[in-house]
């Protein structure tokens, strides 16, 4: 039996969620869970990114609660977004410094680092979508893309690997194995499958199973995740956020 004590993937309406930090915290509390992440958008996504502005208010937010709070431990996190091909992140150490755990992504809503990232990842991607060609060939361009990431940063989970563009999940496995870099198993939308799962856990990756909560009545909500992991044959010891 696999129990999850934790949720690391949650949003509030810092970005686009619909609960503050604390109604996460306390649906996370009310599920048994003793550790939830906070992580909302980076800041170039154009839509919902965290404004800079409210990064040291969260901070604080969240370490009045760790102060108060009995049983449950809060994070702050980012689900930062690829820029660029070279592996960029909308991410720097002003940010960092306040950070405890670093998620990362791809999302099409994004401000990219220049024009020729602009094309060459999200121009690229939407087009082949329409047109329906050139598959492989984008496919292998962000899954470089991807790896240069994980080999530029520290990040600790790589969020809904395949789902907004398609990525080798064999090869992201291969190099988050190295790096110690989680793959995500989320429970809200999640391109990985027990057959994508299988593949990426003979290359030695461990794996999160994540709500992706939009609303506080979701956190901890690990149903869809925990399906796919378990008919995959996962154990307590590839999962970061299991106990027996």
């Amino acid at each position: 039996m696999i129990k999850l004590f934790a949720d690391y993937h949650t949003h509030t309406v810092y970005s686009h969620g619909t609960g503050e930090i604390l109604d996460n915290v306390m649906a996370a509390r009310k599920k048994g869970l003793t550790e939830i992440a906070v992580t909302d958008h980076g800041i170039r996504h154009f839509a919902y990114g965290v404004k800079i502005k409210d990064i040291a208010k969260m901070r604080d937010e969240i370490d009045r609660i760790n102060y108060n709070a009995e049983g449950i431990k809060v994070l702050m996190g980012m689900e930062c977004n690829i820029i660029s091909t070279d592996g960029d992140i909308d991410m720097n150490d002003s940010i960092r410094k306040y950070l405890d755990i670093l998620l990362v992504g791809f999302h099409m809503m994004v401000l990219p680092k220049t024009v020729r990232d602009a094309v060459n990842i999200y121009g690229r991607n939407c087009l082949s979508k329409v047109l329906h060609f050139g598959m492989e060939g984008i496919k292998e361009a962000n899954t470089e893309s991807m790896i240069k990431a994980i080999r530029k940063h520290k990040i600790d989970i790589i969020t809904h690997p395949g789902t907004r563009i398609p990525l080798d999940i064999t090869l992201i496995a291969r190099e988050a194995a190295k790096a110690g870099t989680a793959l995500e198993i989320n429970s809200h939308s999640s391109y990985m499958k027990a057959n994508h799962v299988i593949e990426a856990a003979g290359e030695g990756v461990r794996f999160v199973i994540s709500s992706d909560a939009h609303t506080p009545e979701n956190v901890g909500n690990f149903k869809n995740g925990l399906d796919i992991a378990l008919e995959a044959g996962l154990n307590c010891a590839q999962i970061i956020n299991a106990t027996k």
